[in-house]
């Protein structure tokens, strides 16, 4: 006996299709409609006929869709995969390094098994944290993720759930935390059905129809998105939530949906023994994000901080274009700024979006490995017009003193995959609709929209290409091959020395100190007893430091010291013990 639930509490008649034959459903309490059906298990195929529509529509809450968004959903069994990890105590996120990772475009086959054999690499490099794109269900071959449907189903297109359990179970058992995106902020163009059962839209944004958080019937709306979040670190052992853009959630109810989040998902850590970390991806610049509840804020964990990014991004590319304008005009003071604090805007004035930004950061308070670090991410890459990564414009020596302010910092660090060996491969947009409508307003309104950044439209590749899909996936013959080899290198002892010196993980922002020069270009980070510095200059650069120099623990180019002055070639870093 297998029993169908689901909400629809506007509906007068709710009728279950199990396996090809229509059962009727009876109403709940609260809106909801179940039914009781003999013989029906895992595997068992069935949708849903709301109302007098003879349309069958998928489960949202659906937990495995083989035939796509569009089809029957699947009843899966969590019981019916066998977990080894049973050992496994999980990872924090403090002192972790993280490494976003696409599946699709991760090796050649593109599935969690094929992922799995590249584990080792990761391994070896040193991080901590694997953080995966969205897997959700999405309509077509090959996506992003962030046009996902079916928020519970994993997507076949890399091995469904069992593919991805195989993947956790995997990196648990190479002590890889496991760190999942999701995405509540709105749903995408194709299989959005949600509104055909309950009022759980609430308009839209500008990626799609959003969540109605604190309208009328917005309780079980909130359930639906929170009950996920649990599902994916309880029933498939994910060890953090990475949200997607929190700033659009809107919701205007006393306690947020994102503090109602952390509050059960605190519950879930103690339950389960191992901690859970949730991170934002928030462009507020708003410290309560961060802030523990106990502190009067939303009690998240962590967030992506895209200031540290477009610090780092202008002083070592000379971009100022767009919302790169006010990072690129303050310069190496603003990249000393943000490395003490994790924001630029902290009140201040954005001339990006016209109006004062943000808030100060009480640095005595909230630790920096609440902010994530990062050179180069998904959307830092992808949504440039093609795709390319810093190793097309940047040479070895500045994408080596990036690593370097990157891995010495006192935030969380974070690599985008194939940036540890300075990958040479684009990483684009891409997506495959199979509506044809779809994919031409996709392809349009990529191309108007980087016209508006001064990109030719021909300079924008086909996101519906299958070309544009191939052409992003990672080369793991670069690694072998100089000047890779170098940079991986340089990538894993940068990691390795976080891990040996304490002071390079400790978290505490008052602590740190950043001088700069902006004739020599040099840039010197003081953390504890170590000197990080850094000379984006086209000449050897003469350092003074405070104090005498013990030893160089670490340098990209041979580097010297004389009492308390370092000798830095151009374009190179040192670490020194003082």
């Amino acid at each position: 006996m297998a029993e169908y639930r689901v909400w629809a509490p506007e509906h007068e008649q709710m009728r279950v299709v199990v396996d090809g034959e229509t059962h009727p459903m009876y109403p709940s309490p609260g809106g909801w409609w179940h039914a009781e059906v003999d013989g029906a298990g895992h595997g068992s195929a069935y949708a849903f006929l709301v109302g007098d529509d003879e349309t069958p529509l998928p489960d949202p809450r659906s937990l495995w869709q083989p035939g796509g968004v569009h089809a029957a959903s699947r009843r899966y069994d969590h019981d019916h995969f066998m977990w080894t990890d049973s050992a496994w105590t999980g990872r924090q996120l403090p002192g972790s390094v993280l490494y976003e990772c696409h599946i699709g475009t991760f090796t050649t086959d593109g599935t969690f098994d094929a992922a799995i054999g590249r584990l080792d690499h990761l391994v070896d490099l040193g991080v901590d944290l694997v953080e995966l794109l969205p897997v959700n269900a999405v309509d077509g071959p090959w996506n992003w993720g962030y046009d996902g449907v079916g928020w519970y189903a994993v997507t076949d297109n890399y091995g469904g759930p069992d593919g991805l359990k195989r993947f956790v179970d995997a990196a648990h058992a190479r002590g890889l935390g496991v760190v999942l995106d999701v995405v509540y902020n709105h749903l995408g163009p194709s299989g959005a059905y949600l509104d055909r059962f309950a009022p759980y839209f609430a308009g839209s944004n500008i990626w799609g129809p959003s969540l109605n958080l604190d309208g009328a019937w917005s309780d079980e709306v909130r359930r639906y998105a929170i009950d996920n979040a649990l599902m994916w670190l309880r029933d498939f052992h994910i060890d953090g939530l990475r949200i997607d853009a929190v700033h659009a959630l809107r919701d205007t109810r006393a306690i947020h949906v994102l503090e109602q989040l952390a509050t059960e998902v605190e519950s879930l850590s103690a339950h389960v023994g191992r901690p859970l970390s949730l991170i934002a991806e928030s462009d507020l610049n708003d410290p309560r994000m961060i802030t523990s509840r106990e502190g009067g804020g939303y009690g998240l964990h962590a967030q992506w901080a895209d200031d540290i990014h477009h610090s780092l991004h202008t002083v070592l590319t000379g971009e100022s274009q767009g919302y790169y304008a006010d990072f690129a005009a303050a310069g190496l003071t603003g990249l000393a700024h943000v490395l003490c604090r994790g924001f630029l805007h902290e009140g201040t004035w954005s001339s990006f979006r016209g109006r004062v930004h943000g808030a100060p950061v009480d640095t005595r308070r909230i630790p920096g490995h609440r902010f994530l670090a990062y050179l180069q991410n998904h959307d830092q890459i992808g949504n440039r017009a093609a795709g390319d990564r810093l190793t097309q414009s940047l040479t070895p020596g500045q994408l080596a003193c990036g690593a370097a302010l990157v891995l010495t910092s006192p935030f969380t660090p974070m690599l985008f995959m194939g940036e540890e060996w300075g990958a040479r491969t684009p990483w684009q947009f891409f997506s495959r609709f199979p509506d044809a409508a779809l994919r031409e307003a996709v392809r349009s309104g990529r191309t108007a929209e980087f016209a508006e950044h001064g990109w030719g439209g021909a300079e924008v590749p086909d996101p519906n290409a299958e070309s544009t899909f191939l052409d992003s996936k990672l080369d793991w013959d670069e690694p072998t091959q100089e000047p890779h080899a170098t940079l991986l290198a340089l990538h894993r002892e940068l990691i390795a020395l976080r891990r040996r010196w304490p002071e390079l993980t400790d978290p505490w922002l008052d602590e740190v100190e950043v001088d700069v020069d902006d004739e020599s270009r040099t840039i010197v980070v003081h953390r504890g007893r170590i000197r990080v510095v850094v000379n984006l200059g086209h000449t050897d650069a003469t350092v003074p430091l405070d104090r005498g120099v013990s030893r160089i623990l670490l340098a990209s180019e041979p580097a010297a010291a004389e009492q308390n002055l370092i000798i830095v070639p151009p374009e190179a870093f040192a670490v020194a013990l003082l």
